[in-house]
């Protein structure tokens, strides 16, 4: 008769850290969807889509990126397209999310290890209210997203079937929302076709804005008109996502004014609406209504820095998030004013806030530069290019100056896996290969050193 399997072996699988089950989950459903997306009912032609082009695609819907290297409009059947939409949806949200969804409508119990899970994948402190907040996240994400597909729907009714229009509308709201970038107009082309439609650019705008600055930030917003007061996290995210969208339209205003691949042939309301929408769309949205890879030299890599820095904490989108770039700026602006303490909104932050910050922003910049290094190696085409199609991938934004459709099959390698380490997060990434540790006993003694 068979020994019993022991105890400390049995399920090991369910005893993961809250970040490897992240990984894991997340891995799952891009080679889920990668399965799908061979499958030929899911190209228009019905002939199967390479593995290595499957899962790019894959990677790119569940890491809300945008980067393709088939064209989602032509390439793809409806079906092809459903999948890539669904991929969106749930990575997004998070798959996580999206289980508590189904656990809630089936009326089961949320354990204490899927609350840890939660609180992880939401980037929250703790798990009070852990619950209550996804409930908020799926209420409002759903409710923004029919709201913005009617209007587009409506929008677009004008211009094709009302049917085609209205799947159109679905399509996109849900792809804007979760800044992942997709479109299916064909060609490449993204919303170009709209630069100066105030109606599409602006609802866009507010789906992009919606998804970025965190689902924090939202329920804050939907509860001011009771609680009268924002959380110092909301005040943050909000003034720093205000600033860089006014700082990033007014450069990309004065840069491109005289561009006539850009915004030379529109009108002055239209170069402002245009240039208001590539300020935006970095907030790792990935949308454009001028031509990318016509931008001056200047506008490309200012861009590349707004990716960089990209959306807030617990949204949809990526990048080094809002709160880190605030911590780093108030941390010059403190050791200038010969200030110990970052104080903002008159609250003093904690330095292990700052160390985190910056041990984000470095991660960051070390996995940006490396794989540009790389690529550099792999893809014959300029650096800046290069640069930008791989801070594109690492803050999941999707904008391209059309290296993607042209990358060697290892250049799609190494931009699949700079969009899966963007998604989840360096720091969770980290985590997962080697777990957090309990602090330290004792203490080195201060040693001194000359800085600067």
């Amino acid at each position: 008769m068979a020994s019993p399997i022991p105890k400390n072996t049995r399920f090991r699988f369910l005893k993961l850290a809250p970040p490897q089950i992240l990984v894991l989950g997340f891995a799952a459903v891009i080679l889920t969807g990668t399965l799908l997306l061979m499958l030929p009912v899911s190209s228009a032609s019905g002939h199967s889509l390479k593995f290595i082009d499957a899962l790019f695609t894959a990677t790119s819907a569940t890491c809300v990126t945008g980067l393709v290297v088939v064209d989602t409009g032509t390439y793809f059947s409806t079906f092809g397209q459903v999948v890539i939409l669904l991929l969106i949806q749930v990575g997004g949200l998070g798959f996580m999310t999206m289980a508590t969804l189904f656990a809630l409508v089936f009326k089961r119990k949320i354990s204490l290890r899927d609350r840890l899970i939660l609180q992880e994948a939401m980037n929250q402190g703790s798990m009070e209210g852990i619950v209550r907040l996804i409930r908020k996240v799926l209420i409002y994400s759903l409710v923004i997203e029919a709201a913005a597909a009617a209007v587009l729907a409506i929008r677009w009714a004008f211009d094709m079937p009302f049917g085609r229009a209205l799947y159109f509308g679905i399509f996109h709201a849900v792809s804007m929302f979760n800044n992942a970038g997709f479109d299916i107009f064909g060609g490449y082309r993204s919303l170009t076709g709209y630069v100066s439609d105030p109606v599409v650019n602006i609802v866009v705008m507010f789906l992009i804005v919606s998804g970025g600055i965190g689902f924090i930030v939202m329920s804050d917003l939907m509860e001011y008109r009771r609680s009268r007061r924002l959380s110092l996290h909301s005040k943050v995210v909000l003034s720093m996502t205000a600033a860089l969208i006014v700082l990033g339209t007014v450069v990309i205003f004065i840069f491109e004014f005289s561009n006539s691949r850009t915004l030379s042939p529109l009108s002055f309301g239209g170069k402002v609406l245009a240039a208001f929408f590539q300020s935006v769309t970095p907030r790792t949205a990935g949308a454009n209504t001028l031509d990318i890879a016509g931008l001056r030299q200047a506008s490309q890599f200012f861009i590349v820095i707004l990716m960089f820095i990209g959306a807030s904490p617990g949204s949809t989108g990526g990048g080094i998030k809002t709160t880190t770039f605030t911590l780093m700026v108030g941390a010059v602006i403190s050791m200038l004013r010969g200030r110990e303490d970052i104080v903002l909104f008159r609250y003093r932050l904690a330095q292990e806030r700052v160390f985190k910050a910056l041990t984000i922003a470095v991660l960051a910049l070390l996995l940006v530069v490396s794989v540009s290094m790389v690529l550099s190696t792999t893809e014959e085409r300029p650096f800046l290019m290069i640069l930008f199609e791989t801070t594109s991938a690492f803050a999941t934004v999707g904008l391209s100056m059309g290296l993607t459709p042209e990358l060697t099959p290892v250049g799609k390698i190494l931009i699949c896996l700079t969009m899966f380490a963007g998604r989840l997060g360096l720091l969770t990434l980290a985590y997962a290969i080697g777990p957090k540790k309990g602090k330290p006993l004792y203490r080195f003694p201060e040693g001194k050193m000359i800085i600067g």
